[in-house]
């Protein structure tokens, strides 16, 4: 420490450490029960939807896809959810997978309450790739089977 600092008051760490036990005690005292579910998101009816790549947010804690779907002469803007980068991957993704205007098609668990917005199931890029949410294609968050589509019968 350089001379003339002082150390910090005891008072000063004891106050730390009451607010941060209360912190921990008004959010549960776990942080996981931060994180929200995917209740959300209808995965008993996944729907199919074709559009142009707006963005592509490779964040934490998800990753998000907007895209713009055209639905006859009306275009709707979608968001569409993904697991944590370094979940997705380990499922073959970059950060430079999707690039604004790349064009995709996307089997996504739909908002249960009717809005443009989803999980991610699958997606099949304009290579003809199919990448998953974090896992082979058809494996990962939002997907009601663990068996990839290739081994489904």
């Amino acid at each position: 420490m350089a001379p003339g600092m002082n150390k910090m008051p005891r008072v000063h760490g004891g106050l730390l450490r009451v607010a941060l036990v209360a912190a921990l005690a008004s959010s549960g005292g776990t942080p996981a029960r931060a994180h929200h579910s995917f209740a959300m998101f209808d995965t008993a009816r996944p729907i199919t939807i074709s559009g142009v790549v707006t963005a592509f947010e490779w964040t934490n804690p998800h990753v998000y896809i907007e895209l713009d779907v055209a639905e006859g002469a009306k275009v709707t803007h979608w968001a569409i959810e993904l697991g944590s980068p370094s979940i997705l991957m380990r499922g073959g993704w970059k950060f430079n997978t999707l690039k604004k205007g790349d064009t995709i098609t996307a089997l996504v668990s739909p908002l249960r309450n009717g809005e443009p917005g989803s999980l991610l199931n699958r997606v099949t890029l304009a290579d003809g790739r199919v990448l998953g949410n974090g896992g082979p294609a058809g494996i990962g968050p939002g997907t009601s089977t663990s068996t990839p589509p290739s081994q489904q019968r």
